[in-house]
Protein backbone atom coordinates (compact mmCIF):
# COMPACT_ATOMS: atom_id res chain seq x y z
CA UNK A 1 0.00 0.00 0.00
CA UNK A 2 2.75 2.62 0.90
CA UNK A 3 4.43 2.14 -2.58
CA UNK A 4 1.19 3.17 -4.22
CA UNK A 5 0.57 6.86 -2.26
CA UNK A 6 1.82 9.39 -3.88
CA UNK A 7 3.91 11.65 -1.51
CA UNK A 8 4.42 15.41 -1.93
CA UNK A 9 1.19 16.46 -3.89
CA UNK A 10 -2.41 17.50 -3.20
CA UNK A 11 -4.75 15.85 -5.47
CA UNK A 12 -7.46 18.05 -6.83
CA UNK A 13 -5.73 21.38 -6.23
CA UNK A 14 -3.10 21.21 -9.23
CA UNK A 15 -3.38 19.69 -12.46
CA UNK A 16 -0.52 17.88 -14.01
CA UNK A 17 -1.36 18.87 -17.39
CA UNK A 18 0.69 21.71 -19.33
CA UNK A 19 -0.78 23.87 -21.70
CA UNK A 20 1.98 23.31 -24.13
CA UNK A 21 0.82 22.54 -27.26
CA UNK A 22 -3.37 23.49 -26.28
CA UNK A 23 -4.78 25.65 -29.35
CA UNK A 24 -7.56 28.03 -27.93
CA UNK A 25 -10.54 28.66 -30.46
CA UNK A 26 -11.74 31.88 -31.02
CA UNK A 27 -13.95 33.03 -28.74
CA UNK A 28 -16.60 35.75 -28.98
CA UNK A 29 -19.15 37.32 -26.56
CA UNK A 30 -23.03 38.28 -26.99
CA UNK A 31 -25.23 40.61 -24.82
CA UNK A 32 -28.58 39.21 -24.00
CA UNK A 33 -31.52 41.74 -23.27
CA UNK A 34 -33.95 40.22 -20.60
CA UNK A 35 -37.49 41.54 -21.83
CA UNK A 36 -39.16 40.87 -18.14
CA UNK A 37 -36.37 42.06 -15.51
CA UNK A 38 -34.33 44.15 -18.15
CA UNK A 39 -30.50 42.70 -17.06
CA UNK A 40 -28.25 42.05 -19.56
CA UNK A 41 -26.53 38.96 -19.55
CA UNK A 42 -23.21 38.09 -21.19
CA UNK A 43 -22.81 34.67 -22.93
CA UNK A 44 -19.48 33.46 -24.33
CA UNK A 45 -19.41 31.65 -27.50
CA UNK A 46 -17.45 29.92 -30.01
CA UNK A 47 -16.45 32.12 -32.47
CA UNK A 48 -17.88 29.93 -35.59
CA UNK A 49 -20.65 29.10 -33.33
CA UNK A 50 -24.11 29.88 -34.50
CA UNK A 51 -25.60 32.17 -32.12
CA UNK A 52 -29.28 32.11 -31.20
CA UNK A 53 -31.39 34.93 -30.92
CA UNK A 54 -33.39 33.68 -27.82
CA UNK A 55 -31.80 32.93 -24.14
CA UNK A 56 -33.31 32.25 -20.71
CA UNK A 57 -32.42 35.15 -18.46
CA UNK A 58 -30.65 34.02 -15.37
CA UNK A 59 -31.97 36.06 -12.99
CA UNK A 60 -35.56 35.57 -14.08
CA UNK A 61 -36.28 33.25 -16.19
CA UNK A 62 -37.49 34.76 -18.61
CA UNK A 63 -36.61 35.41 -22.04
CA UNK A 64 -33.78 37.40 -23.07
CA UNK A 65 -33.20 38.45 -26.70
CA UNK A 66 -29.72 39.21 -28.37
CA UNK A 67 -28.86 42.80 -28.50
CA UNK A 68 -27.47 43.80 -32.19
CA UNK A 69 -26.33 47.36 -32.18
CA UNK A 70 -28.66 49.69 -30.79
CA UNK A 71 -31.17 47.25 -30.71
CA UNK A 72 -32.68 43.59 -29.92
CA UNK A 73 -32.99 40.51 -32.30
CA UNK A 74 -36.68 39.94 -32.85
CA UNK A 75 -37.51 35.88 -32.16
CA UNK A 76 -40.94 34.72 -34.19
CA UNK A 77 -43.22 32.96 -32.09
CA UNK A 78 -45.72 31.52 -35.00
CA UNK A 79 -44.57 27.80 -35.04
CA UNK A 80 -44.29 27.55 -31.97
CA UNK A 81 -46.71 24.73 -30.28
CA UNK A 82 -48.38 25.22 -26.87
CA UNK A 83 -47.84 22.27 -25.00
CA UNK A 84 -50.54 19.61 -24.21
CA UNK A 85 -51.81 19.36 -20.64
CA UNK A 86 -53.02 16.42 -19.18
CA UNK A 87 -56.39 18.25 -19.80
CA UNK A 88 -56.24 18.61 -23.45
CA UNK A 89 -55.38 14.86 -23.66
CA UNK A 90 -58.08 14.00 -21.24
CA UNK A 91 -60.68 16.29 -23.73
CA UNK A 92 -59.42 14.17 -26.71
CA UNK A 93 -61.10 11.17 -25.58
CA UNK A 94 -64.01 12.31 -23.08
CA UNK A 95 -66.81 14.88 -23.43
CA UNK A 96 -67.45 16.86 -20.25
CA UNK A 97 -70.97 14.77 -19.44
CA UNK A 98 -68.77 11.73 -19.72
CA UNK A 99 -66.33 13.24 -17.03
CA UNK A 100 -68.97 14.30 -15.00
CA UNK A 101 -71.03 10.62 -15.01
CA UNK A 102 -67.52 8.88 -13.95
CA UNK A 103 -66.96 11.55 -11.03
CA UNK A 104 -70.26 11.32 -9.61
CA UNK A 105 -69.81 7.20 -9.94
CA UNK A 106 -66.50 7.43 -8.22
CA UNK A 107 -67.82 9.56 -5.39
CA UNK A 108 -70.55 7.10 -5.04
CA UNK A 109 -68.37 4.32 -4.58
CA UNK A 110 -66.05 6.25 -2.16
CA UNK A 111 -68.62 7.34 -0.03
CA UNK A 112 -70.00 3.76 0.03
CA UNK A 113 -67.15 2.76 0.97
CA UNK A 114 -66.59 5.61 3.89
CA UNK A 115 -70.00 4.23 4.96
CA UNK A 116 -68.95 0.28 5.39
CA UNK A 117 -65.85 1.21 6.47
CA UNK A 118 -67.45 3.61 9.28
CA UNK A 119 -70.03 0.88 10.19
CA UNK A 120 -66.79 -1.66 10.70
CA UNK A 121 -65.34 0.56 13.10
CA UNK A 122 -68.99 1.10 15.10
CA UNK A 123 -68.58 -2.30 15.52
CA UNK A 124 -65.40 -2.60 17.08
CA UNK A 125 -65.41 0.08 19.27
Amino acid sequence: MADRSLRGIRLGAQSLQSEEGVVFHDRAQHTYSCSSCGRDTVITFAADAEVPEAWECRTCGAEALLRIGEGTATVDHSGDKAARTHWDMLLERRTIPELEELLEERLAYIRERRGAAAATDKLSA
